[in-house]
């Protein structure tokens, strides 16, 4: 009877920790169903749409992001550079390559929980295709990083992990039909701070 007690408990155990831990990867996770994965760069489609898959949704709730829709935009994320190591605060990086037709775009670091990385001194660690200084034949060019860079200039402050996170508004891409055959910027980590 202890036995039978003991082997019901340690099967228990197992399945919630194990259902749990599951449930934890895929909310965490930057890739799964419905993912759009371009160069370092991930994406959504369907998120905050009819068509969103239940982890998406979860993900949305959890998270408390504002999803949008399919005909206002999309946003691309990026946690590591192009030789696949983890974005870090405290290195400085190039993204530079052509950026899809959108009316409207913005760039920003963000932290592990989501938080915006601010830049330093009152200066916000974000940049947006109205301040964006452009170069000829789409070849745009952004540097992010502790230290001021010439043209475009994202600044970053802090140690540790972080994200890029690149939202085109009211872009033909945000349909989810023609996403994966885009280029996207490469993000090049070119020094770190010791």
């Amino acid at each position: 009877m202890l036995k039978t007690v003991i082997l019901t408990l340690v099967v228990l155990s197992i399945s919630i920790v194990g259902g749990g831990a599951s449930v934890w990867y895929a909310l965490k996770a930057n890739e799964g169903m419905g993912a759009v994965r371009i160069g370092q760069w991930t994406a959504f489609p369907s998120l905050g749409t009819a068509d969103a898959d239940p982890y998406s949704k979860a993900r949305v709730a959890r998270e408390g992001i504002l999803a949008l829709g399919r005909a206002e935009g999309l946003t691309f994320t990026a946690e590591r550079d192009a030789n696949g190591e983890v974005l870090l605060r405290q290195c400085s990086y190039e993204i530079q390559g052509p950026f899809p037709p959108a009316r409207f775009w913005t760039l920003y670091a963000a932290d592990p929980s989501g938080k915006v990385v601010p830049g330093g001194e009152q200066r916000l660690g974000a940049i947006h295709s109205y301040q964006f200084l452009r170069f000829t034949e789409n070849a745009n060019l952004i540097s992010a990083g502790r230290h001021p860079a010439p043209g475009n200039w994202l600044a970053l402050s802090g140690s540790g992990p972080m994200r890029f996170l690149l939202t085109f508004f009211d872009t033909p891409i945000a349909s989810g039909t023609g996403a994966a055959d885009i280029v996207l910027p490469t993000i090049t980590k070119t020094g770190c701070d010791a």
